[in-house]
């Protein structure tokens, strides 16, 4: 499984255009236009689990057919998501019960009169979906551009787990995605994300896998809201429920809508949860700010605990990215009392203006506009 995840124009279809050219070059030829930058040359390598090595090299349209057995691949296109689902240009029809199960099940959803209907060939890639892995087919490389479309959030959830199951039958599954339902957090090593470089080439970033200790903590807090972030060009990590339902006032008093700009706040389940947090971050890349409390009265030190815990997260995010409210949220957002805190914070932070909000909660969303800003512009797909 492996799932390439980044913004728009980054190159993720570029890279599932090239493993299916190399393995597929007849099906699948490229053009010039698939070529952004230096020479009008292809040159794609593709290393197999045999040990054997396909390569496809040269112009485009002009690429000699790769020497050697390869793998049969199936690619199902976003753009024909509407239509036939299934890319297929080669005259002879790939040989593979999964292929055949493909056909079979995703005629009856768009052949004929039966349902014109833009959701129902996803719908026939999950019954499809379905048949594969009951068979047990194996041997198949399928990638998939954003598996998501029209599916709802449960059968997303429930399309993800067929694909785990059906790479778990000795396929192999690749695809782009912008929904958190087809990223696990505990799986950090089949995750790709791809970036646009300075040099306007196509990079993708593998993460080391997590621990063992951490994976059943990971699954146990990362819901699809916190998963958010693997999506997001920027990121604000903050204690609890309070600060996430402050933060989006102080943006919109600034002038920043969060959600235009690919900005997540992450709610990290309390102090001690912000280290797992900035971890994932740096380990996937995606530049965060710390928002938390210091706990302590004013001029006087914190416990060894929270002064050791203070230094971890300053450590992780870095000085220059940690914000440390003074002694905490309540007494920087001048909220008297400890009850009803999410309540209370909603109400006042609805009618502040920006010369009203407290100085470091807008130097924390600023400093995360500007993260977010670094190296990319306008809007995400």
């Amino acid at each position: 499984m492996c799932a390439l995840v980044g913004e728009a124009r980054a190159g993720k279809s570029t890279l599932l255009a090239a493993i299916r050219a190399v393995l597929d070059p007849e099906s699948a030829p490229l053009t010039t236009a698939d070529i952004t930058r230096g020479e009008s040359l292809i040159s794609i390598r593709a290393h197999l689990a045999s040990g054997d090595t396909l390569s496809l090299d040269g112009p485009p349209s002009k690429t000699e057919t790769p020497a050697g057995p390869a793998p049969p691949v199936l690619f199902l296109s976003a753009a024909d998501r509407a239509g036939h689902l299934i890319s297929t240009t080669r005259a002879e029809p790939t040989a593979h019960p999964a292929v055949d199960i493909f056909r079979d099940v995703l005629g009856d959803y768009t052949d004929g009169e039966r349902d014109h209907s833009t959701t129902m060939p996803a719908i026939g890639l999950v019954k499809a979906m379905e048949q594969c892995c009951t068979a047990h087919a194996g041997g198949l490389v399928l990638l998939i551009e954003d598996p998501e479309l029209y599916l709802r959030p449960q059968t997303q959830r429930y399309l993800y787990r067929l694909l785990r199951e059906f790479s778990l039958n000795g396929n192999q599954v690749i695809y782009s995605t912008h929904s958190p339902a087809f990223l696990n957090v505990a799986r950090l090593d089949e995750l790709g994300f791809v970036t646009r470089g300075p040099d306007n080439g196509t990079h993708v970033l593998h993460p080391e896998p997590v621990s063992a200790e951490e994976e059943f903590k990971l699954i146990s807090e990362f819901d699809a809201e916190r998963s958010e972030v693997f999506l997001a060009r920027a990121a604000i990590l903050v204690e609890g429920t309070t600060e996430k339902l402050a933060l989006p006032f102080v943006f919109r008093a600034l002038g920043h809508d969060p959600d235009r700009i690919g900005i997540t706040i992450v709610e990290c389940g309390g102090k001690s949860g912000i280290p797992l947090f900035a971890r994932i971050c740096r380990a996937v890349g995606v530049p965060f700010v710390v928002l938390h409390d210091r706990d302590a009265p004013q001029g006087r030190q914190p416990i060894v605990a929270e002064r050791h815990l203070n230094d971890l997260i300053a450590e992780l995010a870095g000085p220059e990215r940690t914000i440390v409210l003074e002694p905490d949220f309540e007494a920087v957002a001048r909220i008297k009392g400890h009850s009803h805190k999410p309540h209370r914070a909603w109400q006042r932070f609805t009618s502040l203006s920006r010369r009203e909000m407290p100085q470091q909660l807008a130097q924390a969303a600023e400093l995360a506009v500007e993260l977010s800003q670094h190296g990319t512009g306008g809007l995400t797909s």
